[in-house]
């Protein structure tokens, strides 16, 4: 026996069987046979001297040995990804990988655009874009999965001390409206017109619709006498519905800039109410920080920032590397 009883394809293996919920799905997602995962785990057992998985059941579950492997194969894996990404580094941006994270508005409006700026500059440079919800992409971060990450919802409180939270700028909540209702030729309307409007929103459970909730009562409007009349679940299922006349929406500036722009959608204005939330940048600090994560720190995201006053640079930076240097 070896002084380390497994290998990294063993652990991957095991990684893989948790995901996938079975032997034939982890074989497949990995491009190799059953029968060689099988042996794979076989062999782990014997050299572990102990079971992984209760055979039992119809769905490959682990047992509380497996739990434990698991759960330091994922870290002994991800330092493993951390290190051959420190490795193409050193090359200076001539390969790569950035992995940006984000939640689902800024995820599909926004951070495309970032990353095609940052490819027209480093086109050597492989970036991949997760989208999750807050928590899961707060999580990602905090294990190294993902290198930076822009939220539009809370970190979650377990992982606010571990990760460096930096105000980035601010998203508009537009009230959209369809270009025929009354109230699109009006120049403004009163925060009493909202409660006569029918509204269709997000499914009450979701991370962005809860956030949209918030934001509103923040700006005392009271989110229980909105008339949701249809839940969707979908942000482009939402505007495609205003657009046919079946009510009105909150939704982000960001998402409806080509409808505005082609004259399908009415933008309300509602007097002395701007309806705003914070979008913010997240790092974990204790994390390998590669050089595509901080050309992108650096590089792009000052191009996308508006005039929140609080948004400072340098708190994204490890410590000794200062704005405009490489």
């Amino acid at each position: 026996m070896s002084d380390i009883p497994f290998t990294l394809d063993q652990l991957r293996i095991l990684k893989a069987i948790s995901t996938e919920g079975s032997f034939k799905r982890a074989a497949d997602s990995l491009y190799v046979s059953q029968p060689a995962v099988s042996l794979q785990v076989q062999n782990l057992e014997k050299q572990l001297n102990v079971p992984l998985f209760d055979r039992g059941g119809r769905r490959a579950q682990l047992t509380e040995a497996g739990y434990l492997l698991l759960d330091y194969g994922e870290k002994i894996i991800t330092l493993c990804q951390e290190t051959c990404r420190a490795i193409e580094d050193l090359q200076n941006l001539q390969g790569g990988t950035l992995i940006v994270g984000a939640s689902q508005t800024t995820g599909t409006y926004l951070i495309p655009r970032m990353i095609g700026c940052f490819r027209q500059k480093y086109p050597d440079v492989a970036v991949q874009l997760q989208v999750h919800s807050t928590r899961r992409t707060s999580w990602g971060v905090a294990n190294g999965q993902v290198d930076l990450a822009i939220i539009g919802g809370e970190v979650p409180s377990e992982l606010q001390d571990t990760l460096k939270i930096v105000p980035y700028a601010e998203d508009e909540l537009s009230l959209i409206l369809p270009v025929s209702h009354p109230l699109a030729k009006a120049d403004t309307i009163y925060r009493d017109d909202l409660y006569k409007l029918k509204f269709i929103a997000l499914d009450s459970q979701s991370t962005i619709r809860k956030v949209i909730d918030q934001v509103l009562t923040r700006c005392d409007i009271d989110t229980k006498r909105l008339k949701i009349e249809m839940e969707l679940n979908s942000i482009e299922a939402i505007k495609n519905a205003v657009q046919s006349g079946l009510g009105a929406s909150f939704v982000s500036v960001t998402a409806i800039e080509k409808e505005l722009r082609m004259g399908v959608l009415h933008r309300a204005r509602i007097e002395d109410v701007e309806v705003r939330r914070i979008l913010s940048v997240i790092v974990n600090p204790n994390r390998y920080r590669s050089k595509a994560a901080e050309a992108f720190c650096l590089e792009i995201l000052p191009q996308f920032a508006n005039q929140l006053k609080k948004f400072d640079l340098s708190e994204l930076m490890p410590q000794g590397l200062e704005s405009g240097q490489k």
